[in-house]
Order: structure tokens, then sequence, then C-alpha cells
């Protein structure tokens, strides 16, 4: 009996040790950012105009403004939790494609950008570009696209605002249902201070919501973007099932150019 009682104090010990771990270090475990040299120049096909915005606390913003004269529009993209907009040739090719700008954001101290990273930060630096393009463009005109972790920062600014369209690619249905599948035997509702509820947002958007995604998506499950296609009102919502596409190179797939043509034409 004394035996298992030390086990137990030692398994106890251990998960607790872990737990502290998860808390302390989640920033590290959510954000995979790469950095970029301030003197770097991207290599953009398009025409396109290095951008900074400062944010109310002095962070310093970096993205690309892919112009083209478009009467179409603009797409506002938020990409996923690694790499940084140097990475994103082969998205500003497809934008321009269907005859739309682009504007490619850097989260805070991802590529160039600077500053602190918190939930609200973020969605704080997504209004201000969503403002810079609202400046240029009718809001009518700018269509908001997020990838991956970027979905949740989408959803978010599109159910504060009115584009006239919200994409989806990978999308979960929130960061902490996200954080439950990955991280099963932690109290994420308490751990987490990302919560990115998508789950919530996509109930207060206005305009059509487009989600792509994969069955063999093994970072962010399938049945996740299913769950958060539920949530979206009657009528608004389209659903793109890539059937063996993975978290990545989804638009190796025909099924995407059929998402990509419904939402960009």
């Amino acid at each position: 009996m004394r035996r298992l009682k030390k086990i137990g104090l030692v398994v106890l010990v251990l998960y607790l040790l872990l737990l502290g771990s998860a808390y302390v270090f989640q920033e590290k475990l959510i954000f995979i950012p790469s950095k970029m040299p301030i003197n770097h120049t991207y290599d953009f096909c398009q025409n396109y105009e290095e951008l900074w915005l400062t944010a109310d606390d002095g962070a310093k913003l970096n993205a690309v403004h892919i112009k083209n004269e478009s009467e179409k529009g603009v797409v506002l993209y938020f990409h996923g939790n690694s790499g940084n907009i140097s990475h994103l040739n082969h998205v500003a090719n497809l934008i321009t494609a269907y005859g739309y700008d682009g504007i490619f954001v850097d989260y805070r101290t991802y590529g160039k950008s600077t500053g602190e990273l918190s939930e609200q930060a973020i969605k704080n630096d997504a209004q201000l570009f969503y403002d810079y393009a609202k400046a240029i463009y009718n809001e009518s005109d700018i269509i908001v696209y997020g990838r991956s972790f970027g979905t949740g920062v989408a959803s978010g600014l599109a159910a504060t605002n009115k584009p006239c369209k919200l994409v989806l690619e990978s999308p979960f249905y929130s960061a902490v249902a996200l954080g439950k599948h990955r991280f099963p035997i932690f109290p994420i509702d308490l751990l987490s201070q990302f919560k990115f509820p998508s789950h919530h947002y996509v109930k207060q958007v206005n305009c059509s919501i487009y989600i792509i995604h994969g069955t063999d998506d093994f970072v962010i499950p399938y049945e996740q973007a299913q769950d958060l296609f539920n949530e979206i009102p009657d009528g608004q919502g389209y659903f793109y099932t890539v059937q063996g596409g993975g978290h990545n190179y989804l638009q190796d797939f025909e099924v995407f150019d059929q998402a990509m043509d419904d939402a960009f034409n």
C-alpha cells in the first residue's frame, strides 16, 4: 500500500510539473514563428508594396500589399502558426490569378513584425490591417481568408466587420477544442490563454463562409471543420471536402480549385 502511495505521489508530481510547463510554455507550443531580417527583400512576382503599421502598444507590424490595380477587390490573408509571409508566393499567385489584390500579414514575432503575443493583441492587429484595407477598398470588396491558425483570426475579424466573404482553409472549431484534442490529459479550458472561439464567431458573421478541409488532416481533425460548419447559420456556409487531403497542399486537389472558383468569382 505504501509503495502504491509513493507511486501515486510521483505520478501526481510529474503530472503537476507537466501541467505547469504546459501553462508557462504554451506560447511556444502554439506559435512557431520564422524571423526575417529587416533588410530582406520579398520576391513576389507581382507589383507589391511592403507595408508597416504601428499598433497602440508600439509593435511594428509588417505586411505585403500585392497591387494589381484590381477592380474586384482585395483578399486579406492570415497564414498559419508557422513560417512567415515570405513563404506565400503560391497564395499571391492564386489570388492574383483570380484578379484580386492581396494583403499578407505577419503576426507579432513572425517575419519582420515585432511585439508581444497575446490573443487580444493579435485581434487588434488584424483590425488594424482591416481598417487599412477599408481605407483603400470598399468594404463590400474585401475577402477575409484564414488558413489553419489564421482561421481563428479571420473568423473573429469577419464577425466584427462586414467583409463580402470569409474563406477558412483547414479551420479548427476553437483553439480550446484543438488543445483538448492534442493534450486530452490537461484541463485546457483552464490553462489556455488563447481561446479563438471560431464556433462563436461564425454565428455572428454576416457574409458567405467557405470551408475547405482535408479528410486526412492530422494537425486539425476533419471533424473540427465539420463541427464548425454546423455552427454557421443555414444557407450561409459552403463546405468542401478534400478526400485524402492532409493539412498542407490542398491546392493540389480539384475540389480546392472548385472552392476557389466559388469564393473568388
